[in-house]
């Protein structure tokens, strides 16, 4: 029996919330993992020496194209991860994790990268990716889910959000109040040099992530744009502008540091609960022009480390790219990165479940809307 489990929704690709999750299990080396999906290869083995337990679905090999083909099964796998009678449960959840059942006695700790976007403030993207005949079964699917986050969050002792947009959503959905710890990013391995033309957009080709929106920016702008990622909208974007847009699909670290270092800027045109791209981008000296909401606005310093557009305003982005990029201080710019680094993520980190545990063996837990004793709101939900 481990003392700590650590707990991610699925572990299938390396990208920012499993990388964020890879260093929450820096901070317990030791510590068991439940997961309900795994790809040791997808993951580029970076948890290849740890004990990683699965759930049933394993033994579908459901891999990272069609996953979401299986979200159905997910809560109900999820309450049956094997917690192995831990103590503390330490849970990184984007969707499901948070709602793994504790053994009893024990502590549960959930640094949350977002509620269920497609459950509560995305269905509309959730309901457009799917034939008009589908919809109705898709919208029960959807009740069903917010049914299991309510109860999820009602066990949780305490929830961590990575940005200031998540800790409002966690009190608007589950009436759940959360401190902000932004995670982390590998500042120190990115470096600058002397910027080319082109800007790029970093991220999973997803509707939400709104790549046309960058792409269309920067043909206004009259910018070539480099896009780094890969994802359901691919296909679609490369028929329609395979002859002007560089599509480079899913890049090593090496190459997308070198791709940082020469971009003129990073774009990025959805609102993101935290933005790890940003990040990465200022820590090799480049500017950022983002929407100005959500994550940028605790990543981004407007005039000095790049530029925030107005949401809603259709041509700012393209306006922003038309600028002279070349007048910010790509020192100025990587210094501001450094907030947002592994030291400062973990410290916090780990304080706070330590504080968790001393006050869960405390406080007696009283009262259906009280939990680590903490008092907290009545969510409030969309319906649909």
């Amino acid at each position: 029996m481990s003392e700590l489990v650590l707990v991610h929704d699925y572990l299938l690709v390396l990208r920012g919330a499993e990388r964020t999750f890879a260093a929450m299990a820096d901070v317990w080396p030791d510590a068991p993992i439940a997961t309900l999906l795994y790809d040791e290869a997808g993951t580029e083995g970076r948890f290849a020496a740890r004990k990683v337990s699965t759930s049933q679905l394993q033994l579908l090999r459901v891999r990272q194209g069609h996953f979401r083909r299986a979200m159905p099964f997910f809560p109900s796998a999820a309450r049956r991860l094997p917690t192995g009678g831990a103590q503390c449960i330490v849970s990184s959840s984007s969707a499901f994790a948070h709602g793994v059942r504790k053994p009893h006695g024990a502590t549960h700790v959930c640094y949350c990268h977002s509620p269920f976007r497609y459950a509560w403030h995305a269905q509309d993207y959730a309901l457009a990716e799917v034939p008009a005949p589908a919809r109705p079964a898709l919208r029960a699917l959807l009740r069903r889910q917010r049914a299991f986050d309510r109860r999820a969050a009602q066990a949780v002792d305490q929830y961590i959000a990575n940005g200031r947009l998540t800790r409002e959503r966690i009190r608007r959905f589950w009436g759940r109040d959360a401190p902000v710890v932004h995670p982390p990013v590998e500042v120190d391995g990115f470096y600058s040099r002397e910027p080319d033309d082109y800007v790029l957009f970093v991220g999973e080709l997803l509707r939400h992530k709104r790549p046309e929106l960058a792409i269309e920016a920067a043909s206004a702008a009259g910018r070539r744009i480099k896009v780094v990622g890969s994802g359901p909208e691919l296909r679609r974007l490369q028929a329609r502008y395979g002859r002007r847009v560089d599509f480079l699909g899913r890049v090593d670290d090496d190459r997308l540091r070198r791709l940082y270092a020469r971009a003129a800027a990073l774009v990025m045109p959805s609102v993101e609960e935290f933005g790890i791209a940003a990040v990465e981008a200022q820590a090799a000296g480049c500017p950022v022009v983002a929407i100005d909401a959500g994550g940028a606005r605790e990543t981004v310093i407007p005039g000095r480390t790049g530029l925030l557009v107005p949401n809603g305003d259709s041509s700012g982005l393209a306006r922003a790219l038309r600028t002279d990029l070349t007048l910010f201080d790509a020192e100025e710019i990587r210094a501001n990165a450094q907030r947002f680094a592994h030291a400062v993520f973990e410290s916090r980190l780990l304080e706070i479940v330590e504080t968790t545990r001393e006050r869960s063996s405390r406080v007696p837990r009283r009262g259906r809307f009280r939990r680590g004793g903490l008092p907290v709101t009545r969510p409030t939900a969309p319906r649909c």
